[in-house]
C-alpha cells in the first residue's frame, strides 16, 4: 500500500505477498522478492509498473541449501546507490548491481570472483547513518570461504565490475569492523576455537594491528583443545559426503582412549572457527568444557530430505559415529555418548530406538509423538504447531491427514520398546516451544 503523506491517499500496489517489501531510500521504488519464481522485482512508484530484476539471470538468488519443505528465501540485498539509481542484490557468492528500472543490464559487481573461488561476499556498512552505498569510494566486504571456512576482509568499489582486493585472510572467524568517524582507523575482532575474539586496532590494511584487550587472560590457566574438519559417506541412498567437527583435548595423546560425546543440531561445520566460551548452557554440549575435561566431542552435520527427518538423522549421525569409531584409534568405542536439545533432543530420542551404539544418551525437551504434538500450540507464541511439521523444521511436508504414516514413522514413541540405551530426559513445564507432556509420554511408555 502506497500512502501519500501530504494528503493521505492510499493505493494498493501489491497483495497476497509472502515476503518482506521495502522502499528505496528516496521512495522511488518498492522492492520485493517473489517466492513463487524466486526472483526480485521492483515497482516504479510513479508508473506502478512491476519490473523483473533477476528473473532472467543465470544464477539463483534464493538459499540453495534450504532444505525445509517450503519455498526458500533470498540471500538479501546490500543496499542502494545514490538517488536510487541502482540496487545491489546478493546471490550465494557475489553482489549484483541492478538498474531498478530494468533498462540497463545487470552487472556482477564482484566480477564472479566469489563464485569462482567459493567465497561468499557481504557488504560491510561502516557508517550507521549511511543511506546510500558510497559506490565511488573504496568499501569493505566480508568474505567467507564456503570450502575452507576461512574468513577475510576485501576492498573494492561498486562503480564497475572487478575482482575485490584481499586485505587480510586467515583461519579465523572475522566479526564486522567498526570505523572511526574521522580517521582511517578500525576496531575489529577475529576468533577461532583457541583464540578469544579480543579487540584489535589497525589501519585499513588490517595486517598490522594492535591488540587492545585481553578479555580472557585466564584461559591460559586451563586446558583447551583443538578442532578439525572430517568427512565421511552418509548411509543415505546417494551416499552423500558429509562434514563434521572433531574436537580433541589440548594435551592430546594418540595412544590414549578417550570418552566421546556426539552432539548435533542441523549443520555446524561452518562454525569450525567459533570460539566456545566455557559457560553453563541450556542443555547443549560445550566443546571447550568437555575437551578441558579430557573428552573428545564430535559434531556431525545432517542433511535432510522431505518426509523422513528421523531417518535422515540416522543416516548422518550413525554413519559419522561409525566412521570415527573405525578410523580414530583414540576413540573409546565403549564410552560414546550422544546428546541433543529440542530438535536435537527429538532426534536423540528417535536414534536410541533404532540403535544401541551409544553407552548413554541425553535428550533435552524432545518431541516423542508427532501426532499429538501436531495438534498443540507453541505456548510462548500461541502459534499452532502444525506448521512446523508440514513446512518447517520437522520437514514432514504434508498434513497429518494426507500422510499419517510419516508421522508414525518419525515418532520416537513408536520405537520406545526397542530402547536399551540408558536415556536421560530433561524438560520443564515452562517450555514455550515443546510441550513438556511430550517427554512424559515417552517416559510413561
Amino acid at each position: 500500500m502506497l500512502i501519500n503523506i501530504e494528503n493521505g491517499e492510499k493505493e494498493l500496489i501489491l497483495q497476497a505477498h509472502a515476503y518482506n517489501v521495502s522502499l528505496s531510500p528516496s521512495g522511488k521504488f518498492t522492492l520485493y522478492y517473489q517466492i513463487s519464481d524466486s526472483s526480485w522485482y521492483c515497482i516504479d512508484n510513479a508508473t506502478k509498473k512491476h519490473i523483473a530484476l533477476t528473473k532472467d539471470l543465470d544464477v539463483s538468488f534464493y538459499n540453495e541449501k534450504y532444505d525445509m519443505p517450503i519455498l526458500p528465501y533470498p540471500y538479501g540485498i546490500s543496499g542502494w546507490a545514490e538517488n536510487d539509481d541502482f540496487v545491489f542484490i546478493n546471490d550465494a557468492y557475489d553482489i549484483w548491481k541492478i538498474d531498478p528500472k530494468g533498462k540497463k543490464d545487470a552487472v556482477n559487481i564482484t566480477n564472479n570472483y566469489g563464485r569462482d573461488n567459493a567465497i561468499r561476499f557481504n557488504y560491510i556498512r561502516l557508517d550507521k547513518d549511511e543511506i546510500y552505498i558510497p559506490c565511488k569510494e573504496e568499501i569493505l566486504l566480508h568474505a567467507f570461504n564456503t570450502k575452507s571456512r576461512a574468513e577475510a576482509y576485501y576492498s573494492t568499489n561498486f562503480e564497475e565490475a572487478k575482482n575485490p582486493k584481499q586485505l587480510i585472510r586467515s583461519e579465523h572467524k572475522y566479526r564486522y569492523p567498526i570505523k572511526a568517524k574521522n580517521a582511517e582507523k578500525y576496531i575489529w575482532r577475529r576468533e577461532n576455537f583457541q583464540e578469544y575474539p579480543n579487540l584489535r586496532l589497525s589501519n585499513r590494511d588490517f595486517e598490522k594491528n594492535t591488540l587492545l584487550s585481553d578479555a580472557n587472560h585466564q584461559q591460559k590457566n586451563f586446558l583447551w583443545g583443538n578442532v578439525e574438519m572430517i568427512k565421511w559417506k552418509s548411509f543415505s541412498t546417494h551416499q552423500d559426503t558429509l562434514e563434521g567437527l572433531l574436537y580433541t583435548p589440548e594435551n592430546f595423546n594418540p595412544q590414549k582412549k578417550y570418552p566421546t560425546i556426539v552432539y548435533f543440531y542441523e549443520r555446524n561445520a561452518d562454525n569450525i572457527y567459533y570460539h566456545w566460551i566455557p559457560n553453563p548452557s541450556r542443555s547443549i554440549i560445550n566443546p571447550s568444557v568437555y575437551c578441558s575435561n579430557d573428552y573428545v566431542v564430535f559434531i556431525p552435520d545432517i542433511t535432510y530430505t522431505t518426509g523422513q527427518p528421523g531417518q535422515d538423522a540416522y543416516d548422518a549421525v550413525i554413519s559419522g559415529t561409525k566412521y570415527i569409531k573405525e578410523n580414530y584409534d583414540f576413540i573409546d568405542t565403549n564410552r560414546i555418548g550422544i546428546q541433543g536439545q529440542s530438535w536435537g533432543g527429538y532426534q536423540v530420542a528417535y536414534l536410541v530406538g533404532r540403535t544401541n551404539i551409544y553407552a548413554a544418551a541425553m535428550a533435552g525437551a524432545p518431541v516423542s509423538n508427532m501426532i499429538s504434538a501436531y495438534g498443540g500450540i507453541r505456548r510462548k507464541s500461541g502459534v499452532s504447531r502444525a506448521f512446523q511439521y508440514e513446512c518447517g523444521q520437522s520437514r514432514i511436508g504434508s498434513s497429518l491427514w494426507e500422510d499419517p504414516k510419516k508421522y508414525i514413522e518419525n515418532s520416537p514413541i513408536f520405537f520406545a520398546d526397542k530402547v536399551t540405551t540408558p536415556l536421560l530426559i530433561m524438560h520443564n513445564d515452562n517450555d514455550g516451544a515443546v510441550p513438556w507432556e511430550q517427554s512424559l509420554s515417552l517416559i510413561h511408555i
